[in-house]
């Protein structure tokens, strides 16, 4: 399979093919290459693999073929064909919206159901016939408790981020829900990690497994180079184009958590004057076409984006990205600086980061294991810092010619320790929880 270089020798129905190239995605990733076709065999299958392999999609292209190519055996409202368990509501949300993008040519359904958000948006959308769940553990039991939803006729069940689910000290709900499925179902399991708990988890849920494996992706590339600018959020928006002027960046790909962020930031930088354009899930695919042309020939200098919209994005020696909200998941941060510094070239990843998302930016560190140099401009404040956050400024200095900032290394380095968790500081993104039509 390493040779396969387009998704049509994977073996995927048309209206996969064109959600795929509708989202950007020309070749598959080593995980899709290795996992698809095993999957599509009604395999079981044990991988190893991280947040930013592609995995996501590695398993629910091939999950949303087989379900649109074979009846439901006992359909009925609340009763999925499909079971995703998450370890965080974010990475939930996550999932569900890869669903609904690879999806958006078929007839499935799906909703995703966790905790932290109203329970009600759920009850109602499990009320319908539903294809596919994406749950975390504990909200997906307490709807099992309130027979709200019925496990009975689980065709397939995946397991996300196993490791992370069981540092988090699920196994004994992953346990109750594994007893609540049929004995006959397709089984995938995901893990960066294999230990000896994953393990026998594994021997007890899977059945003559496959196992695939991709090398680990959870160090920054070592041709970027990483800067953070610690801001107040209120001054993000006008340091953002600041830099842009005063650094006179031809090129700049922007990351946003959300899809009205991204609309909002890109109508500012357009009235200061600076070209950008916005991609994101509710954009038509004949928008974000014509955006992504823009960037590329240089007719915009700014491209605003959510994380879905611009996976699968191809942009060769990309100069700048910059993160205008940190990512809730620390992985993801490495996949979107990975998007400058590929063949060969340099690139430069900056991250504006106001006082709530000091420990987003500790987890960032922990992961990649070293700090991330902190920069400053004259006129745009640091943020105030939590009380029982330790602190770490930088040393004001006199700005950088040319740059627009200026340098001031950390101090202290942050502590080695397990890959933490993705902190959400909010709810999860409008309709996470509604059943869409996929």
């Amino acid at each position: 399979m390493s040779s396969v270089s387009r998704f049509a020798d994977l073996g995927l129905a048309d209206p996969l093919l064109r959600a795929l190239s509708d989202s950007g995605y020309e070749s598959p990733t080593p995980i899709q290459t290795q996992a698809i076709p095993r999957i599509l065999e009604g395999r079981d299958l044990l991988a190893a693999a991280q947040t930013g392999t592609g995995k996501t999609a590695g398993f629910t292209v091939p999950i949303l073929q087989l379900l649109s190519t074979r009846a439901a055996a006992r359909p009925g409202p609340g009763r999925p064909r499909c079971l995703v368990l998450t370890p965080t509501r974010e990475l939930a949300a996550q999932v569900h919206e890869s669903v609904e993008t690879y999806g958006k040519h078929l007839s499935l359904r799906a909703t995703s159901v966790f905790g932290g958000v109203n329970i009600n948006p759920q009850f109602r959308a499990l009320r319908g016939q539903i294809d596919i769940v994406v749950a975390t553990p504990g909200r997906l039991l307490d709807h099992v408790g309130q027979k709200t939803v019925d496990l009975s006729s689980i065709e397939i069940l995946v397991l996300d981020e196993a490791d992370r689910m069981l540092d988090m000290g699920f196994i004994n709900d992953i346990r109750r829900i594994l007893k609540l499925l049929p004995a006959t179902r397709q089984s995938l399991l995901f893990s960066a990690t294999f230990s000896d708990d994953i393990r026998r988890l594994a021997d007890g849920m899977l059945n003559d497994p496959v196992r695939v494996e991709v090398a680990a992706r959870n160090t920054a590339p070592e041709l970027v180079r990483q800067h953070v600018h610690l801001v107040e959020t209120h001054q993000k928006r006008d340091l953002l184009s600041h830099l842009i002027k005063e650094n006179r960046w031809q090129q700049v790909l922007v990351f946003t958590r959300t899809k009205h962020g991204a609309n909002k930031l890109a109508e500012k930088l357009s009235r200061d004057g600076i070209p950008a354009a916005a991609i994101h899930g509710n954009k038509t695919q004949a928008a974000r076409t014509k955006a992504l042309h823009q960037f590329k020939s240089g007719r915009i200098p700014v491209l605003v984006a959510t994380d879905i919209a611009a996976r699968g994005l191809d942009i060769d020696q990309l100069p700048q990205v910059v993160n205008f909200e940190l990512p809730h998941v620390p992985e993801d941060y490495v996949h979107r600086i990975g998007r400058t510094g590929r063949a060969g070239t340099s690139g430069a990843a900056l991250s504006l980061v106001d006082g709530e998302e000091l420990r987003l930016l500790s987890g960032i560190e922990r992961l990649i294991r070293r700090p991330i140099e902190r920069i400053q401009t004259e006129g745009f404040v640091a943020p105030s810092r939590p009380a029982n956050d330790s602190p770490r400024n930088p040393r004001p200095s006199g700005a950088r010619p040319g740059n627009g900032a200026r340098k001031g290394p950390p101090r202290g380095s942050p502590s080695k320790g397990p890959r933490p968790g993705g902190r959400r500081q909010g709810q999860g993104r409008s309709g996470a929880s509604r059943g869409n039509r996929v």
